[in-house]
């Protein structure tokens, strides 16, 4: 039985409005396509400019399409109707927390989202909780978030999307902005909602070792799709990603070199464990 499909571009393109500045119309999105099976946790990668954030927000509906059809859960984004199912449906987690959070105590933050929709206070209450503790932050429901670390308050606006019940998340690089501590604790987070919720996860990112994680690995260029794969077969093609100005996992970059020097190890490497494995058994052969 086919995966049933929560999110499908089908020849989907997009273009900016000419500005004062620039005349021409900017085709960002041309002839896109892609089937994103429900429960699946997908990395985006591209260069600046390549068209990842504008496919974030076709998906949610900020945005809709010049030519063809962006479809969530069955619902047509381009249908005005339509676009409170839409966005009930998807989730949108940006780059900056601070931008994201409309209140001053934790609690009533995460609590926007449902009292929005006309919810029951009981069941608000309930949603509310549910998601704190699902982010690990419900001991800090009763602060102010200005007071939150970055990680923190990523992970509170994550519950803000967890209490309105959507099935599909879309991450636009929402670790750019936190130290290390910040961005595993996100990482964390994303993994468990997708792994333990079932939770379909879209992550726009820069950074190859959150890629990794994902179940696939979608790389775009001028708005179009050029790899796509589990990362295992996507980060093999390193030559391909350094010639879009994309770095890969260390752990690939070294067997890369390794390869290139003349040492017999596999072209698919993706950890350091596996890199120290291949190292010692090809030392061995020889």
């Amino acid at each position: 039985m086919e995966d049933k499909v929560i999110i499908k571009f089908d020849n989907v393109s997009f273009a900016y409005e000419a500005s004062e500045e620039d005349t021409a119309a900017t085709q960002v999105v041309d002839g896109f396509s892609l089937d994103v099976p429900k429960g699946q946790f997908l990395a985006v990668l591209g260069h600046n400019g390549c068209g990842k954030s504008t496919v974030a927000k076709l998906i949610n509906g900020i945005l809709v399409p010049s030519a063809g059809k962006v479809t969530v859960d069955g619902l047509d984004t381009a249908d005005d109707d339509k676009v409170t199912d839409v966005r009930r449906t998807v989730g949108m987690v940006f780059q900056n927390p601070d931008n994201q959070i409309v209140a001053t105590i934790v609690e009533d933050d995460v609590a926007f989202g449902p009292e929005n929709l006309g919810m029951p206070p009981h069941e608000i209450r309930k949603r509310v909780d549910d998601a704190l503790k699902a982010v690990g932050m419900y001991e800090f429901r009763d602060r102010e978030p200005h007071r939150l670390s970055g990680g923190q308050k990523q992970r509170v606006a994550i519950a803000g999307i967890i209490a309105m019940n959507t099935k599909c998340i879309v991450m636009d690089e929402p670790t750019a902005m936190l130290d290390p501590h910040g961005r595993q604790e996100v990482m964390d987070t994303i993994q468990m909602l997708n792994k333990e919720r079932g939770i379909t996860v879209i992550l726009i990112t820069h950074y190859m070792d959150e890629a990794v994680k994902a179940d696939r690995v979608v790389v775009m260029d001028k708005g179009e799709i050029v790899l796509d794969g589990v990362p295992r077969d996507v980060f093999k093609n390193v030559e391909k990603l350094k010639s879009l100005g994309l770095d890969v996992p260390q752990a690939t970059e070294l067997a890369y070199r390794l390869r290139k020097a003349g040492l017999d190890i596999p072209d698919n490497i993706l950890d350091e464990k596996e890199c120290a494995e291949a190292i010692l058994a090809a030392l061995e052969v020889k």
